[in-house]
């Protein structure tokens, strides 16, 4: 296991394995450690996490971000590391890079994995998003308002460790916030690209839990209809954060898709 920094100074944690790597990317306002269960129970795959550009150790000095941006940062650090091809596996912003990624990059894509993706929101669910990045623009704490709706209350009553985990992960110093709020800003106003997405043809699996009320089922349904190859999960009884609170059901479903 290495923990280390590119030439561009991404932060990774790499598990080298005889493998196609699993890679993951993380969401909006979080960093490579949201992923740790995932890692532990891949031990014996190749797995790589890393911090998206402005998140957990990864510095980034542009004023905006773009999707675009995301994608290069994972193409390079892919480069570095001389790694091929790759499952690519996102959650919620790290859901949209995965797209784009593949998009872009689909020779380098075996399989791929969305979980908890946004996908033709409604005025309504594009205003609640724009609502909540415009109070994180003016300090207003909005931690302990992500983590209900990414957990249930019953989940973060009996495992505080989490709870404070997220919350540390969540509370950002100035320029660290600084960046947070680029990605979100790109998070908040992203507008799908749908020829892009009707052209990937690599195998998809589509996740999102059943009680999620950004990344809706229905969101997820709608993405299954424009992804020629893919297919539908819903996490029973799952929040947004499904892959850390019903974590054994969704590891086992990536690892049925990974070796089927």
């Amino acid at each position: 296991m290495s923990l280390s920094f590119d030439p561009n100074q991404n932060y990774y944690l790499l598990n080298k394995k005889d493998t196609v790597p699993l890679v993951f990317i993380h969401g909006v306002g979080l960093d490579h450690q949201m992923w740790n269960y995932q890692v532990s129970y891949f031990n014996e795959y190749s797995t790589l996490t890393y911090d998206l550009l402005g998140h957990g150790k990864t510095p980034c000095d542009k004023d905006k971000l773009t999707l675009k941006d995301f994608s290069n940062q994972l193409l390079e650090l892919l480069d570095h590391l001389k790694i091929d091809r790759v499952n690519l596996i996102g959650f919620s912003l790290g859901s949209l890079i995965a797209l784009d990624f593949s998009s872009r990059f689909q020779k380098k894509i075996e399989k791929l994995i969305l979980i908890g993706t946004t996908y033709k929101r409604s005025d309504k669910e594009r205003s609640l998003v724009l609502d909540r990045y415009n109070q994180a623009k003016l300090n207003k704490p909005i931690s302990k308002q992500a983590l209900k709706r990414w957990f249930s209350d019953k989940y973060l009553e009996n495992n505080p460790q989490t709870y404070d985990l997220f919350m540390n992960i969540l509370n950002k110093e100035p320029k660290d916030h600084k960046n947070f709020l680029k990605a979100y800003e790109l998070f908040a106003n992203h507008n799908d690209d749908f020829e892009a997405i009707k052209k990937i043809d690599r195998k998809t699996l589509v996740m999102t839990g059943s009680d999620d009320v950004g990344s809706t089922p229905v969101m997820s349904k709608e993405l299954v209809k424009d992804l020629i190859n893919s297919t539908y999960i819903e996490i029973r009884n799952g929040k947004h954060l499904c892959s850390i609170e019903c974590v054994d059901d969704v590891n086992m479903k990536i690892k049925n898709f990974i070796k089927n």
